[in-house]
Parts: C-alpha cells; structure tokens; sequence
C-alpha cells in the first residue's frame, strides 16, 4: 500500500540513504576518505526497508511474492560476494565495498514513486509520472545503480581521452592518465605513471608522497627547492607524524604552505648535507642506512612499511621525477563512490541506462 499514493512505507524508507550516499560521494572527492562509521547506520535503514517489504511479500505464496526471493536473493548472493572479491583483489576499496553491500540490502527490487503533479495547474493532462521510467528486466536496483556506475566510468575514460586528444597530449598515458604539473601533486590524488615505450607502469602513490612530506615536515617546493639536501639521509634529524596522507588532513605540509614554526615566517632552515642535529628526537640519522638515498628505507621502517604498498625504490624514483620534471602523467583513479551515487540517483528515475541502450540495439 503506498503512503499519501507517492511510494510504499518500504521505498519511502530506501529514500533515507541517498544523503548518507550523497555525503560520501563528497568525501571521496574531497579526501579519497569516507568514515566506516557511515555504513553501519545506512545499513540499518536498507535491512529496515528489507524486512518491511518482505513482511509485505509473505509468505510469498503468489508471483509478485516469488519474483521478490529471486530479486532478493539475486541481490543478497552475487553483490555482496562480488563486491568483496572485488575489495580482495584490490579493483575496489573499502567504502566502494560497503557501499555496495549497502545497495544490494537496501535495493535488492526496484522502488516505485509516482508524483504527484496536481500542484501544476497548467498540467491538465497529466495527472502523475512514475519513476523510474525504465527500469531493468532483472528489477534490482543495486544491480541496475552498479551498471549505470560502470558506464559513468566509462564516459569518464572517453573524457579524458579526448581532453587529452584536443591538447596534444600523444602518450600511451592517454586513456587512463592527467598531464599534471608537480606543483599540483601536494592536492592531487592518484599515482604517478612511468611510460616506457608503449608499456606504462604505475609508480608513487600521492597519498604516500604527501606521507613522506609530512614525516619529513617539509612541503614539495621546499624539496625542489634544495633536492641534493634532502636526497642525503643525514639530513633527517627529526621526523613527524606521517598521517595517512589524505589531501585535507593532518598538517599541512603537504600542499604549497606549511604552517610549523620554522616555516610560518616563510622560510626554511635547512640541515647542511651530513651535518647531524644531537638533538633530534624521532629521526636518528644513525639509525639510517649508510646508502639510503632520500632517507627512503627510513622512513618505511619508521611507518612501518605502510605506505600504500610503496616500496623504497618506488618512492626514490618518485622524488627523482618530482624534483627534476615540470608535469608529470598522473592516474587520478575515478572516486567511484561519485558515478555510484550518480547511477543510484539515475536507476531511482531513469532507470537502468543499459537495458534501454541494449533495447535500442535491439538486444533485449
């Protein structure tokens, strides 16, 4: 039974998650970071909606109450596992897991609307519109918010190809990579691409530069600046606090300005090469290893060894390239919680963009 004629109790209640999935849409954005504490309450309110609409199906005697186990079952058996195979094999991360472990409970058929539109008088001949408009053959939502994600992508990918294109930009790096400048690294996320001949090779993650910088209390331009300074282990005489390297957390040492003390006035003091500092208190120079360019394995072992897989080579080979290039290739990674929101959003209305593009190919 809908409630006011605009949705049943169960589909009003599935209307709850969409700002919960709107906020962490932002946050990938902004940080690449969405709190774990987000899912257990959006998941709440999905099992809620689930129950309410089973109640209604039980005992699931007729079709419509058949239909629902498959839908369910569908939704319940192959997301959840596939969206944590997905996380284990490294294609999807942690939120990216858990939000679709939200999606398959909270949208395991397809929710009905129907708006009202009696409050435009000028609209005589129509008295509502249902949404969405098309939905998919299957009828799971989650399923349909997934594939509508996945072609959100790829137009993300035929983007950056052709903005690359129209710039000149020829490189292999093209289809999966920004042409970005160094000076822009502190904000930017993603990794760094090494392209040799027509083979690419990821490298640094930005994420543990800027964990590297904050370790070392010191901004990429000051590094750039002085690279044969910091390029000597012996000039860490004290370290801080790495983070996790997101963009908009921790100090700020990360992005073009650096709000310490001996960096407020603008300046920066830095250790002649060799010379020790006997009152260092988190970075012993001696510690280092007599052959360790940049303090690299130093610094692994301060962190230990967490910094997004990085390893002390990849991470020399980074600085190199940001001290010494104008623009690097950068992967930006698709935040994929954004084009998931975004399918969500266009299966509740539109429906399931591509059941209707395999109809128009006469496909379905």
């Amino acid at each position: 039974m809908r409630v006011l004629g605009i949705a049943t109790a169960a589909d009003l209640l599935r209307l709850l998650i969409l700002p919960g999935f709107a906020w962490a849409a932002y946050r990938d954005i902004r940080t690449r970071r969405v709190a774990s504490s987000l899912w257990l309450p959006l998941l709440a309110i999905g099992a809620l909606a689930l129950a309410v609409e089973a109640a209604g199906a039980y005992p699931f005697a007729d079709y419509a109450g058949r239909v629902f186990l498959v839908q369910t079952g569908f939704s319940l058996l192959f997301l959840i596992p596939f969206s944590v195979l997905a996380y284990r094999m490294a294609a999807f991360g942690g939120a990216d897991m858990k939000a679709l472990v939200v999606l398959a409970v909270a949208f395991p058929t397809t929710p009905q609307y129907v708006v009202p539109l009696w409050i435009l008088p000028d609209v005589t001949w129509l008295h509502a519109v249902g949404f969405p408009v098309h939905p998919s053959a299957l009828g799971v939502a989650a399923m349909s918010a997934l594939t509508n994600a996945v072609l959100f992508g790829a137009v993300y990918v035929l983007a950056l190809f052709g903005s690359n294109l129209l710039r000149g930009r020829l490189s292999p790096a093209m289809l999966v990579g920004k042409w970005t400048p160094v000076s822009s690294l502190p904000t930017v996320h993603g990794q760094l691409i090494r392209v040799e001949g027509l083979r690419l090779h990821r490298s640094l993650d930005l994420d543990a530069l800027r964990m590297y910088l904050r370790w070392r209390g010191t901004t990429l331009a000051a590094v750039r600046e002085n690279p044969d300074v910091f390029r000597d282990p012996d000039s860490v005489t004290e370290t801080n606090p790495p983070t996790d390297g997101a963009v908009h957390d921790g100090p700020r040492t990360d992005g073009g300005r650096d709000e310490t003390p001996e960096n407020a006035d603008g300046g920066f003091e830095f250790p002649e090469a060799g010379v020790a500092d006997d009152d260092a208190t988190a970075g012993d120079e001696a510690d280092a290893p007599a052959d360790d360019p940049w303090a690299a394995e130093q610094f692994l072992d301060d962190i230990e060894r967490t910094a997004y897989g990085t390893t002390a080579e990849t991470l020399r080979e980074g600085l190199e390239r940001a001290t010494s290039e104008d623009a690097v290739w950068v992967s930006p990674g698709l935040p994929f919680l954004v084009p998931l929101f975004g399918g969500l959003l266009l299966a509740l209305t539109y429906g399931d963009a591509l059941t209707v593009a395999l109809g128009a190919l006469g496909l379905v």
